[in-house]
């Protein structure tokens, strides 16, 4: 069965429906099990959409209706109205809407996926942000789209789903002088353990802060670690160390009731 994972503060709101989706439920095996909802992925497509019509189900719509991007590492947010078709998804990285029905996916395997709502302009939104997503301002872009659909930012509630924690996000010397290149006080999201380790990189606290410096109304932290949590989450980095050949994604979900 599906095991979703839920914000609070999300779950508080009324008239929305969301879920930070594990990889328990689906139909998919092997390196894909189960609930693979990637069709990036090289696993069998009709396990895939079968996967993701559960997902879909568990909102009590079609699988047509849960809608994601091709997720290009960009801060381009796009707004929809009505479905696409699987092939004909946008480049972009977030997705907002006002339709109800509709069901907004992020897809990760350590990156993060964030959902936002707007309880009272009855906006939401799923965006996924890598460190090149989150540093080049798609969070930014997803709250400007939303505003643009009539949100207001001071009541946006944002979640913050699992990704790679600190401690398994180790990166080079060139990840962290593209960060201070930015800004020389995000040095702070970097941590070495001792002469001559690497750095490690808070990519959720790195989020959540770009969430409230933006002026994002309520941000809540519900993060989990993919590449530690291997029995309940998909993990690039791990699939990366364990020389798979790929690796499946999870999806997170956020709909208008």
């Amino acid at each position: 069965m599906l095991e979703p994972l839920h914000s609070e503060l999300l779950s508080s709101r009324s008239g929305i429906g969301h879920g930070f989706f594990t990889r328990a439920g689906g139909v998919s095996a092997g390196i894909y099990g189960s609930l693979n909802c990637g069709l990036g992925s090289k696993d069998e497509r009709a396990n895939v959409l079968e996967n993701r019509s559960r997902v879909a189900a568990h909102f009590g719509a079609q699988g047509s209706q849960l809608l994601t991007c091709h997720q290009i590492h960009s801060a381009l947010a796009v707004f929809v109205e009505k479905p696409w078709a699987f092939d004909a998804q946008p480049k972009a990285d977030a997705i907002v809407t006002r339709t109800p029905g509709l069901v907004l996916g992020a897809l990760a395997a350590d990156c993060t996926p964030i959902l936002f709502a707007d309880p009272k302009a009855r906006v939401i939104a799923a965006a996924h942000a890598g460190w090149k997503g989150a540093l080049s301002g798609i969070l930014e872009a997803t709250l400007d789209t939303m505003e643009a659909a009539g949100a207001r930012r001071a009541d946006i509630t944002a979640a913050v789903g699992p990704c790679i924690s600190q401690s398994a996000y180790e990166v080079g010397a060139e990840f962290e002088t593209a960060f201070l290149k930015v800004n020389e006080t995000y040095a702070r999201y970097f941590k070495i353990s001792g002469p001559g380790a690497k750095a490690h990189f808070d990519l959720p606290g790195f989020v959540v802060d770009r969430l409230v410096a933006a002026g994002t109304g309520h941000v809540d932290n519900a993060t989990q670690c993919t590449y530690a949590g291997k029995e309940r989450f998909f993990s690039y980095r791990r699939t990366t160390h364990l020389r798979q050949a790929d690796y499946g994604r999870q999806v997170s979900a956020v709909v208008l009731l």
